[in-house]
C-alpha cells in the first residue's frame, strides 16, 4: 500500500496520470467514431505520417517538430479524406499507399547521415516524460473534441451510415469529415511521443472495439469506450511503473485482453 501511495511523490508519475485522464476519455471518444466510419487504416496511417512531419521540420529548420508534425498531419488527412472520396471502392489500399510513401520519405530524411537515433522514441513514446505544457495542450484539444462531439456526434453518425441520405437532409458531409479528421490528426501527433508510433491507432481502435462488442445502443458504445480506456491506461501504468517496463506496450496488452473478453462474451 504504502508503495501504491509512494507514486504520487514524483511529479512525473503525477504528470503520467493526469495524461492518461486526458487521453483515455479522448481516445474513446475520438475512436467509437473512427471504428463506427471504419477508418482503423485513416488514424493508422496519421500515426505513420508523423516521421514524415519530422522529416519536414528538419528540413525547413522548425525547431519545434510538434509544430511540423501537426502541420504536415493536418495537410495529409485533408488529402487523403478528399482522396478517398473520388475512389470509395479502394480507400484501404489508397490510405495504405499514402501511408508508405510518407513513412518511406520520412525514413530517409531522418536516417541521412546516421541520426536516426535520435527520433527511434517516437516509436514507442514514453508517457512519463510528459511535461505540463504539453497536458495543457491535450487539455485544450479534449475540450475541442467534445464541443465538436456535442454539435456534430449526430452528424457524423448519419454520414457514417448513409452519406446521400445526410447530404439531402443538408448535412455539410465535406466540412464534417474534413474537421472530424484534422482533429483525429491534431491527437495523433500530440500523442505519439508519449503512446509510440506503433501503439497510437492501437489504443484509438481496441476500446471502442470492445465497447461495440457488448454495447446495445449509442449511448452505451460511448459509455463503454470511455471506461474501457480509462481502465487500460491507468492499469497499465500502474503494472509498467512497479515491473519497471514501458508504459505504452503494456497499455495496449490491457486493452487487447479486454477486447478478447469482450468478444468472447458477446458470443456466449
Amino acid at each position: 500500500m504504502n508503495s501504491f501511495i509512494s507514486l504520487f511523490s514524483y511529479d512525473f508519475m503525477i504528470n503520467a496520470l493526469i495524461a492518461v485522464l486526458i487521453i483515455g476519455p479522448l481516445f474513446a471518444l475520438l475512436g467509437t467514431m473512427i471504428v463506427m466510419k471504419k477508418m482503423a487504416f485513416f488514424s493508422d496511417a496519421l500515426g505513420h505520417s508523423a516521421f514524415t512531419g519530422v522529416a519536414v521540420g528538419v528540413i525547413f529548420g522548425i525547431v519545434n517538430t510538434e509544430i511540423s508534425m501537426i502541420g504536415f498531419a493536418v495537410i495529409f488527412a485533408i488529402l487523403l479524406n478528399h482522396i478517398k472520396k473520388r475512389n470509395m471502392e479502394n480507400v484501404d489500399t489508397i490510405i495504405s499507399v499514402f501511408a508508405s510513401v510518407a513513412t518511406a520519405l520520412g525514413l530517409c530524411v531522418l536516417s541521412f547521415g546516421g541520426n536516426f537515433s535520435e527520433y527511434s522514441s517516437l516509436l514507442v513514446g514514453d508517457i512519463l516524460s510528459i511535461s505540463k505544457t504539453e497536458i495543457l495542450y491535450l487539455i485544450i484539444i479534449f475540450v475541442v473534441t467534445i464541443v465538436f462531439m456535442c454539435l456534430a456526434i449526430n452528424k457524423l453518425n448519419a454520414i457514417s451510415i448513409n452519406q446521400t441520405v445526410a447530404r439531402s437532409h443538408r448535412i455539410k458531409v465535406q466540412l464534417i469529415e474534413d474537421i472530424f479528421a484534422v482533429i483525429i490528426a491534431i491527437t495523433v501527433m500530440l500523442s505519439i511521443r508519449w503512446v509510440g508510433l506503433l501503439l497510437v491507432n492501437a489504443l484509438l481502435i481496441l476500446p471502442a472495439a470492445s465497447s461495440r462488442n457488448i454495447s446495445e445502443n449509442m449511448r452505451e458504445y460511448v459509455i463503454y469506450s470511455v471506461v474501457f480506456s480509462l481502465f487500460s491506461g491507468l492499469l497499465g501504468l500502474f503494472i509498467s511503473y512497479f515491473i519497471n517496463i514501458a508504459t505504452g506496450p503494456v497499455i495496449v496488452i490491457v486493452a487487447a485482453i479486454i477486447y478478447f473478453a469482450t468478444y468472447l462474451y458477446s458470443k456466449g
